[in-house]
Order: structure tokens, then sequence, then C-alpha cells
């Protein structure tokens, strides 16, 4: 689950990371008094307008500015308020900007990155930071690494003092920011580890020119898997940042991620899923969705499932991938079945059905009089998906 900026420097500030004043403001009112009481408290010529979208590159879109005084605040506010910024995280339709973030200015003096994560090749967590901050991290990893230091986190120790300054000394930092770093590094760590988080990235941390080390930016995303743990953290999930469909998907258990292709995917599994749109593609088609229906697949489930899918107008055909371990392919087939009739399924639906009484689904398929094809095996599904797409092959 991904939060705000805002949200995320209010959680971090709570374990005594440095992060810079800031106020959250929803009009251009609330802005300039935000910008007002900012200007009496801290000591600094400017204050900086943030949007406030789940997605990075808003500064060079246009959603990060300077203002010199309240009224200024008040004009940004206004001209950004209700706009969509389109970023290159965002997509080509962009974010409509609900929030703002109105924050002191700094005095910076330097700019790095700092980021914590799962590194699930050795089921530990690592600390990577590097010199080049406010860049895409993924981009410097690839062509110039020797900027990027990894430090890998035993979960059974913690991160250790030395480790902390290793990183410290990594950044070149002396003195006052250097102790500022390693005081910044290890609240950041431990606020990581105790909100369950499944990313803690200041992209960029910076310090400032009197020796202060703060979180300019900061990105939480909660491992999902936690958050029984943190109910109160439920409240801080803005869904109109999400995708209706994934959000409508959510209410049903349904773990799905709409992508922009035009066959529609349902299968059980995660693993079956990606094996599944890779088939797609190789077909000729483009997998318009992710969609694990889970071990269960009841009929209620699989309704759901269809609802979703054909709610996406981009969707030419549906490929159901079953693989009947847990559950029985003719309760399968029978959900299926069920569902269909409840739904309009208008498109060409192939459904391949593997595993216990494959041949009794099968059969229920062929003899449902609904507008199922079945599917023996993967290419004989490949082949019928690309038949679907294209009847005259």
């Amino acid at each position: 689950m991904n939060i705000h900026e805002y949200q995320g420097k209010d959680i971090l500030r709570k374990f005594g990371v440095a992060v810079p004043k800031g106020i959250v403001a929803f009009s251009p009112d609330e802005a300039k008094q935000a910008a007002i009481q900012l200007f009496e408290e801290q000591n600094s010529p400017v204050v900086v307008i943030k949007a406030q979208i789940h997605a990075g590159g808003r500064g060079k879109a246009g959603g990060v500015k300077l203002a010199k005084s309240p009224e200024e605040a008040f004009d940004i506010a206004q001209q950004m308020l209700g706009i969509t910024l389109v970023t290159h995280q965002t997509g080509p339709e962009g974010k409509e900007v609900r929030r703002l973030l109105v924050e002191e200015g700094m005095n910076i003096d330097k700019e790095f990155y700092v980021g914590i994560t799962l590194d699930r090749s050795t089921s530990q967590n690592v600390l990577m930071v590097s010199t080049e901050g406010g860049m895409e991290i993924e981009k410097v990893a690839e062509e110039t690494p020797e900027k990027l230091l990894k430090i890998q986190v035993n979960p059974l120790y913690g991160l250790q003092a030395f480790q902390a300054r290793q990183a410290a000394f990594f950044l070149e930092l002396e003195g006052e920011q250097f102790k500022n770093a390693v005081k910044f590094i290890t609240a950041l760590y431990n606020a990581y580890t105790s909100i369950d988080a499944a990313i803690a990235e200041i992209n960029p941390l910076v310090v400032t020119k009197e020796g202060r080390v703060l979180a300019l930016d900061a990105k939480i995303n909660f491992d999902s898997n936690a958050l029984f743990r943190h109910k109160d953290f439920l409240e801080l999930r803005d869904i109109s940042e999400e995708d209706p469909f994934e959000v409508e998907a959510s209410k049903s258990n349904l773990n799905y991620v709409r992508l922009d292709g035009n066959v529609g995917c349902m299968v059980n599994g995660a693993g079956l899923a990606m094996g599944t749109m890779d088939m797609i593609q190789l077909a000729g088609g483009r997998p318009a969705n992710f969609l694990d229906v889970g071990g269960g697949a009841s009929p209620q489930t699989v309704e759901e499932g269809f609802k979703i899918i054909l709610s996406d107008k981009n969707v030419k055909a549906i490929l159901v991938n079953i693989f009947g371990g847990i559950v029985r392919c003719d309760r399968v087939a029978g959900g299926i079945i069920e569902a269909a009739k409840k739904v309009d399924l208008h498109l060409p639906v192939i459904v391949r059905l593997e595993g216990t009484n494959a041949s009794i689904a099968q059969k229920m398929l062929d003899e449902s009089g609904l507008n199922l094809i079945a599917a023996k095996g993967l290419h004989d599904a490949a082949r019928k998906v690309h038949e679907a797409l294209d009847p005259a092959s």
C-alpha cells in the first residue's frame, strides 16, 4: 500500500527521522495559511509547494514550485490543484492533484539517495546509498554502479552502527554532516522495520549548508501482508490514487493489476498467471491484466473476476487458465458456467483446465451451450487466443 509524501514524513518524524517542517493543504486558502505559518516559524525566504500524487518525477512535470510570499503560494496552489499531472511514472493518463504539501525551503548543499528494501536473493534487508540524489536509482545502478553502495543487513542483528558509518563514509561526509547522516540512517532503518515497510526511499536526502541532514522527499510503501498489525495505517489509503478496477478487485480479495493489452486473463496462482501472460504475448496478443483468483476459485470470485475484466473496454478476448490442484477442475468449470450465465459474456472466452477431473470439466464446458471455448494444453489455448483475436487467420 502506497501513501503520500506528507503522510510518510509524518510517520518518519515519529521515529526521529529528520524531515522539513510541512503542512498539507487541500485548497488555495489553506496553502496561503500554511505559508504564513511557515514564514513566521522558519528562517527561510521561500516555501515549497508540492503536488501530492502517488508518483515520482513531479518536479520535471511542474508539480514542485517555490513561493516567496503567502500570496504567491495562494496563486501557485490555485494553478496546481485540480490539474492532471503527467510524469514518467503516471503513464500518459496522469493523476489529478487533489492535495498539496507546503514545506519550508532548504539551503541545500548536497543531494544523496538512501533507500531500504528487502533483497529477496539473500533474504535480507538491503540499505542502499548513492551520491546521485534526485535521480532514478535504477538508472544509476545500470549506468554508474560505482556510485551506489549496497549494504546487506542481517535481520537477526539489525542495522549495526558500523554499517551506518560505512554508508556515511561512502557519501564522503565529514564532521557534523557525518554525525547527522549516521543518526538519520539509523532512525530510518528503525522506522522501516517498525512499520513493516516494503520500501523506504529518500530521494533526495539533502545536506544543508548548516550541516542538517533531512529527507527532502519520502516514499513509504507498506507490506500489505503485515497491515493487520498496523490497522491505523489503513486510514492513510487514498483510493482516488488507485486504479478503480484494482480497488473493486481488492473488495473481493482478488489480486488484480490492470495492463494495457487486449486479452483478459483469469488464473489461479501468481506463477501460472505470469506464464499465461507470456503465452498470450507469444500468441500475438497483449495481456490486459494480471488476475489471480486464488486456489479456491469459487463461483463468486470467478463472477467478480469476469465483471472486472469485462469492464475494460480494451479487452477483445478472455483466457481462463486454471490448474485444479487444491480445487477440482469440475468444480471450477461449474463455477465458470454459473458465472457466465450471470454475466453478459459477449466476448470469446477460452478456458484451459488442467488437473483433477479435467476431462469431466471439459465435457461440462462443451455441453454448457455458452460462448466458452475449451482448450487442451497451453499450445492449444495459445492457438485459440490467436484465432479469437484474428478470426481470419
